[in-house]
């Protein structure tokens, strides 16, 4: 199958500044360049080289760190698009790695195949997704880089490195999350499976009973997930199963009054009322806690794993071992109520089995993700650095995408591997070609 895009690159000096999605994050690149094909990447990485300028590959700047950020060459990877082939024997699908997420979604749904698990958003291309630990929730099924069988990733010196289990094993243990730090992913090959329905069932339930009954929800269910409400007792809470069928999805109205109507317009609303007036943001969490209703339906996966995100924010997520999540969701409960904070976006929870890549979130312990938001434009220091400090007694490692304080002392002490990434780094990119500010801090230098 050949890709969607194809022709020559573009490359051009950078006029306006790079902006990430949330807004928080700019760069001013030297230029900004377009491979049309992992050999034109190859090359820009050398010339970038002879002319000692560091390379960064952006996606759809959907991570509210800096790890995207560059003052050199900026690479944008959206002529590197569509799907290489389509395996069946294999059961694979090889994909551009600036394909977004939402394109593969709908293509592979057309040949009857599916991803396993996903985010509960598909705007990013795949390898800015897989590069920062992208992951849905699942009792038995991990992240998106999990699902990877094979990545074909440009190196430093512009060497085209084709990665698997059996092929250059040891980068392939560590690159499936890469960070932007090993070398410019080109190509991604994902396990597939045969195209399959899932049932959500949304139900509202109290704080409490979610904190009692958490472990048994897990147990019970292929796919849990929950959002707890701030300054109210109210979460709602999401199981996703597999059917047999028939599918039943969202009638049309219904689903665009609580997925686009109450979950994006009136939310936004509300969160604009809440920024500029603070404290009627609890009275507005109690009305929006109650404003969705239950629901079942059943549909393919990436219609019912993902909901359209258009209310901007800024978001901290931390993994914890997953035992640790009950506690320390009481802690920050506890902490919300008794302090001056007016938080209006929900608290949100997933799980995660133990996986075996280096530098991912759930890298050798089944793990609990707990998300924090706030509104764009919010001021976000006091309420994330009290977060932080929760997640962090519980051994928390930070989503690599989202906001966070830590850098490479504490991320060696929760990363049992972190040395052998950082190694691999020495030999890969010995010279920091793929370096930034926000890479220094996080891996050292």
């Amino acid at each position: 199958m050949s890709t969607w895009t194809a022709g020559p690159g573009r490359a051009r000096t950078a006029g306006s500044p790079w902006r990430n999605w949330a807004g928080n994050v700019t760069s001013r690149p030297v230029r900004e360049v377009s491979p049309a094909s992992a050999e034109e990447l190859a090359a820009e990485i050398r010339r970038a080289a002879r002319d000692g300028l560091r390379v960064k590959t952006v996606g759809t700047g959907h991570s509210f760190t800096s790890i995207a950020a560059t003052d050199g060459v900026l690479v944008r990877p959206d002529l590197l698009t569509g799907i290489r082939r389509i395996d069946r024997a294999a059961m694979t699908v090889t994909v551009e790695s600036g394909t977004p997420l939402k394109r593969l979604n709908v293509a592979l749904a057309r040949e009857g195949l599916s991803l396993t698990n996903m985010g509960d958003i598909m705007e990013q291309t795949v390898a800015g997704a897989v590069s920062t630990g992208t992951h849905g929730t699942g009792r038995d099924s991990a992240s998106i880089a999990a699902q990877i069988r094979a990545l074909e990733l440009v190196t430093a010196d512009g060497t085209l490195m084709t990665c698997s289990e059996k092929e250059n094993p040891e980068v392939f243990a560590a690159a499936r999350i890469g960070l932007g730090a090993l070398g410019v992913v080109s190509a991604i090959t994902f396990a597939v499976e045969p195209v399959f329905l899932l049932t959500a069932r949304e139900e509202p339930m109290r704080f409490d009973r979610v904190m009692s009954e958490f472990d048994e929800l897990h147990a019970e269910n292929e796919h849990f997930e929950f959002y707890w409400f701030p300054h109210t007792d109210n979460c709602n809470t999401k199981r996703n199963n597999r059917s047999a069928g028939p599918a039943a999805p969202l009638p049309r109205l219904g689903g665009w009054f609580e997925d686009e109507f109450l979950s994006n317009g009136v939310f936004q609303a509300a969160c604009s009322l809440g920024r500029a007036v603070p404290p009627a943001i609890p009275a507005i969490a109690r009305i929006s806690s109650r404003a969705l209703s239950a629901r079942t339906y059943t549909d393919i996966p990436y219609k019912v794993f993902t909901s359209p995100r258009r209310v901007r924010f800024l978001e901290m997520e931390y993994a914890l071992p997953r035992e640790a999540a009950t506690t320390a969701l009481r802690e920050l409960k506890a902490m919300v109520e008794r302090s001056p904070l007016k938080v209006s976006f929900p608290v949100e929870v997933r799980t995660a089995p133990a996986d075996d890549i280096a530098l991912s979130t759930a890298s050798g312990r089944e793990t609990a993700y707990i998300a924090v938001h706030l509104y764009k434009g919010t001021p976000h220091r006091g309420y994330f650095t009290a977060v932080e400090r929760i997640m962090t007694a519980h051994g928390g490692r930070p989503h690599w995408g989202k906001v966070h304080t830590r850098d490479a002392a504490y991320l060696a002490e929760v990363y049992p591997r972190f040395a052998e990434f950082t190694a691999l780094r020495d030999r890969l990119d010995p010279d920091r070609r793929f370096a930034n500010d926000h890479l220094r801090r996080v891996l050292g230098d």
